[in-house]
């Protein structure tokens, strides 16, 4: 089940900031980490949960120079991606659902809703990767558990949108809890395994990604209004 497009019916206000972060995106995978064969660019600025524990820059087994302090990987990675794949599924969803935050939050609240997101759907995976004693020199980087974020507060905010899906070999309408519902469920399954050591090692940091729903749905409510319909001007 993939979606193509929601209704936006009640959206009053240009999502600026929502294509800023997805021109932002799509510019520093194409120009600074070369379509992601950049792969000193990916060691330096990719956040390295080890590196987030300590305060410490780790040069070795591959890894690069990062920026001094190390903490701005964190804010750094959210905007790089490994592959084409993957870039182009995270810009899917934010095009999809993060202008419908920005329209009832604003511009800034809603930069600030994203980026704190990011920051705090990125320390769960560095708590998770330490309490479940996982490889701490792994880089990690993506805007997934931001967008994480922006899929939990849509989520709270509007369960019955309608959203259009491609399932199977048809277009479908679908309420937003179902989409979401099932993306939500996959992760938590996903992470139930890869924290209990049954699925692969790597590859996709699901602790950032649950991180980053329960964020979402917790910080929502304090990025808008009580009349959600009703967007700040």
């Amino acid at each position: 089940m993939i979606p193509i497009g929601d209704d936006n019916s009640a959206r009053v206000r240009t999502p600026v900031i929502n294509y800023l972060l997805i021109l932002t995106n799509i510019l520093v995978f194409v120009y600074l980490q070369n379509i992601g064969t950049n792969e000193k660019v990916i060691a330096s600025y990719s956040m390295i949960p080890g590196e987030i524990l300590s305060g410490k820059d780790f040069t070795t087994e591959g890894l690069a120079v990062s920026p001094q302090p190390v903490y701005l990987t964190i804010l750094s990675s959210m905007f790089m991606h490994g592959s084409i794949a993957h870039i182009l599924g995270n810009m899917l969803y934010l095009w999809i659902f993060g202008d419908n935050l920005e329209n009832v939050m604003g511009h800034f609240k809603y930069l600030l809703f994203y980026i704190s997101c990011g920051i705090l759907a990125s320390m769960a995976h560095v708590w998770a990767t330490d309490f479940f004693g996982r490889d701490l020199n792994i880089p990690c980087l993506g805007a997934s558990g931001a967008i994480a974020g922006v899929l939990g507060g849509y989520l709270l905010l509007f369960p019955r949108n309608e959203v259009r899906v491609i399932f199977l070999r048809s277009i479908l309408a679908v309420p937003a809890f179902v989409t979401l519902g099932l993306w939500i469920g996959l992760q938590l399954l996903g992470g139930a395994m890869d924290f209990s050591g049954s699925g692969e090692k790597g590859g996709v940091a699901y602790a950032a990604h649950i991180g980053g729903i329960f964020v979402g749905l917790l910080l929502v409510k304090f990025f808008t209004s009580e009349q959600t319909t009703q967007p700040e001007q």
